[in-house]
């Protein structure tokens, strides 16, 4: 009986990952994403999987992030009733983003049927808070390293892959045959994460592409944002910060701690976290010592760099702050959240800045921004972008292309095939062109929807 891999997201596309392994008449299902981005993207959210949900076995998440994890919620509305294994560090993020992304959703969606801008009457979201919330008591942790059975003769194990807390690669073992999923890879030199493990030998391996086509610059992110923000600062602007609530938030409020600590920027330069899931996710550092570089001490500090807005009238209340101040809210590319509002405020004037912290996958706001839109359309609104736009290009928390093929070139034993998945087909066609040539092995990059024999 042949094993199947089936690409139901994250081919072709840096989101929406999903992948269906089948044999012997069960499927377990390797990461749960919500497509973003490109409205034809997400409009795939709304599309009935190929698969009846009750017909999936049991749900692998390599972490916590939306596009790996945001369409649990949906799967199990649509009668999904297994187990969905996930690192402890991950099922304590899934319970702040899942819930987060219905709540978001919900608010989107009703503040669209306010202001009648929506082609949909009435608008609706995918899911609710309640749903994500519901979907939660269907998570089972284990531990890093740990062997487990997701179904009856498969073995599974997570590894630390950088990147965010609790994300990990994923090893199945069923019917003869080894995948090696990757996950989102963290880089090695990261400020907060440790670098991914070594991994192990495997038949196939389904890797991320993120950066496939290029190599992070030599600077790192202190370098790189203390004089960005001094300039600013100097002029009385606001910086607008979209950040990733997972990842990118803290590492920028580590960065900022240590900037104010060594002189280079005013201490009294106010800095404000507004993004209760930030907020949430920043606690949690101190709960998971030892799985990131930060001491106790490191992670009060940077609990302090900021001054943190749980509610809507305290984010509200920022624009009454006159002077010069930097905002961190999210979304990481401006696809939603509260960061909208800021951007709606303060683009249109010159002395501001928004700073992009990471990838801004194509069709998001925040790709709009790096490509240097005039306008940005914001809640039925075309908004001027006056305000200086900097992509930092060292905060990714994401493997560049070199790192990737350290990865990779660190198994044991070449595997059968390389599967490219989880990156724009610019970005993944230039990885499987570079382990063709490099590593000498076979690569392809997948189309969505297909399926392949292991």
């Amino acid at each position: 009986m042949s094993v199947h891999l089936r690409f139901l997201g994250g081919a072709g596309t840096v989101t929406g990952s999903k992948f269906l392994v089948e044999h012997d008449n069960h499927r377990v299902l390797v990461d749960c994403g919500l497509f973003q981005g490109y409205k034809q993207l997400r409009l795939r959210n709304r599309d009935p999987l190929p698969i009846e949900p009750n017909h999936i076995d049991a749900v692998l998440l390599t972490h916590a992030h939306l596009d790996h994890s945001g369409y649990l919620p949906l799967l199990v509305k649509e009668g999904f009733k297994g187990k969905v294994w996930v690192t402890p560090a991950t099922r304590d993020l899934a319970k702040i983003l899942l819930p987060d992304s219905g709540h978001i959703q919900e608010e989107d969606a009703a503040f669209a049927n306010r202001h009648g801008f929506s082609k949909h009457q009435p608008a609706l979201p995918l899911y609710t808070e309640e749903d994500a919330e519901r979907s939660l008591k269907q998570l089972r942790t284990v531990p890093m390293g740990q062997a487990f059975e997701p179904v009856r003769g498969w073995q599974a194990r997570f590894t630390g892959a950088g990147h965010i807390l609790g994300a990990a690669s994923l090893l199945l073992e069923v019917g003869g045959r080894r995948i090696l999923f990757s996950g989102d890879l963290g880089r090695s030199d990261d400020l907060l994460m440790l670098p991914p493990e070594t991994p192990p030998g495997a038949d196939a391996v389904v890797c991320e592409s993120t950066y496939g086509d290029r190599d992070h610059p030599e600077e790192d992110i202190l370098g790189e944002l203390a004089p960005v923000l001094q300039r600013v600062a100097a002029r009385g602007g606001t910086a607008v910060v979209p950040v990733f609530a997972v990842g990118r938030a803290q590492a920028l409020l580590h960065a900022i701690a240590e900037l104010k600590a060594a002189g280079q920027l005013p201490r009294a330069l106010p800095v404000y976290l507004d993004s209760p899931m930030a907020i949430h996710s920043t606690e949690l550092f101190a709960q998971h010592l030892g799985e990131h570089r930060l001491n106790a001490a490191q992670c009060r500090d940077m609990g302090h760099a900021a001054t943190f807005t749980r509610t809507p009238d305290e984010s509200k209340a920022i624009a009454q702050q006159h002077g010069p101040k930097v905002i961190l809210s999210a979304s990481g590319m401006a696809t939603g959240g509260r960061v909208l509002h800021h951007l709606a405020r303060y683009l249109s004037d010159h002395r501001n800045m928004v700073i992009l912290t990471g990838y801004q996958a194509p069709g998001t706001r925040g790709a709009s921004l790096a490509g240097n839109a005039p306008t940005l359309r914001i809640h039925g609104q075309d908004i001027p972008v006056r305000a200086e736009v900097v992509q930092l290009s060292s905060a990714s928390a994401h493997a560049d292309a070199g790192q990737l093929l350290d990865w990779l070139r660190a198994m044991p034993s070449a595997p059968r095939r390389v599967f490219v998945v989880h990156g724009d087909p610019q970005a993944s066609d230039r990885l499987r062109y570079r382990i063709e040539n490099e590593l000498r092995w076979q690569a392809l990059v997948p189309e969505h929807g297909s399926t392949w024999g292991i």
